[in-house]
């Protein structure tokens, strides 16, 4: 019978399988957590439907989806527009073959004392020093994708990361403080870059520059940022271009640990 003519299965067809699944697998992680997982979701039951519809030969209905899934293509790129962005970052990135994540398992290759893992704790312990302060700071951290693009519009930098020195870089009176601060791995690398600000209109409007700066690299890349505010002293976790809830300290550390791993 023709319709069991899928059981032919062949290293080719394996391949392609494992292809798609890469893909579907790097996509779903771009859109976890945000209110596009719900769309993402929708089409993939979709698509399933059809070709399973294909497969018994139900031509009339295979029709009418197949026709949805062909006109929908325009409407699905514009809904996941910054969805698409941030793959394609993540494809093209210039330092893929040397990501932090694939080179922390060879645990040989630290030398020199050089520290693959970000001190998450020192990370807490100069934003809440800086929210008790008032002191106003963003801080964003690398993860697969390159943020080259943006570290040029500031001062490149090498330091390793500790509670005094980005409690200095902010201080208000350093001239380090203008901008946003881009931590890779344990160091700080720039300081003083400027973020793209995004245009989303359903973000408060109690939320400043620095805030709508952090969604805004967020958005485009899979960043993470921390934010103090100058005004209130809270301090903001934004991922995917979204804020993050938490209740204390030390459960924000515990989402930054699992979100860099």
């Amino acid at each position: 019978m023709d319709f069991l003519n899928f059981l032919d299965f062949g290293i080719t067809d394996l391949i392609d399988i494992l292809l798609v699944a890469i893909l579907l697998y790097y996509f779903y992680r771009l859109v976890r957590g945000t209110v596009a997982i719900n769309i993402f979701i929708g089409i993939v039951i979709i698509w399933a439907f059809w070709k399973f519809t294909q497969l018994l030969d139900m031509r009339m209905t295979s029709s009418m989806v197949g026709g949805f899934m062909q006109v929908g293509l325009i409407a699905l790129i514009i809904v996941f527009q910054q969805e698409i962005r941030k793959f394609l970052l993540v494809i093209g990135s210039t330092n893929f073959a040397k990501q932090r994540r694939f080179v922390k398992h060879f645990k040989f290759l630290k030398q020199d004392g050089i520290s693959l893992a970000l001190d998450v704790d020192a990370l807490m312990g100069a934003c809440e020093k800086m929210g008790k302060t008032g002191t106003g700071a963003i801080l964003v951290i690398e993860r697969d994708t390159s943020l080259d693009f943006i570290k040029s519009s500031g001062d490149s930098m090498q330091i390793e990361v500790n509670q005094p020195i980005l409690e200095s870089i902010f201080y208000k009176n350093s001239p380090l403080h203008d901008g946003a601060a881009i931590i890779k791995g344990n160091y700080i690398v720039a300081t003083r870059v400027i973020l793209p600000v995004s245009r989303e209109r359903s973000i408060p409007q109690r939320f400043g520059l620095r805030h709508r700066a952090a969604v805004g690299i967020t958005e485009r890349t899979d960043a993470l940022a921390l934010v103090v505010s100058e005004e209130t002293g809270l301090i903001s976790y934004i991922k995917n271009g979204e804020f993050v809830l938490f209740k204390d300290l030390e459960e924000l550390g515990k989402m930054i640990r699992k979100d860099l791993t």
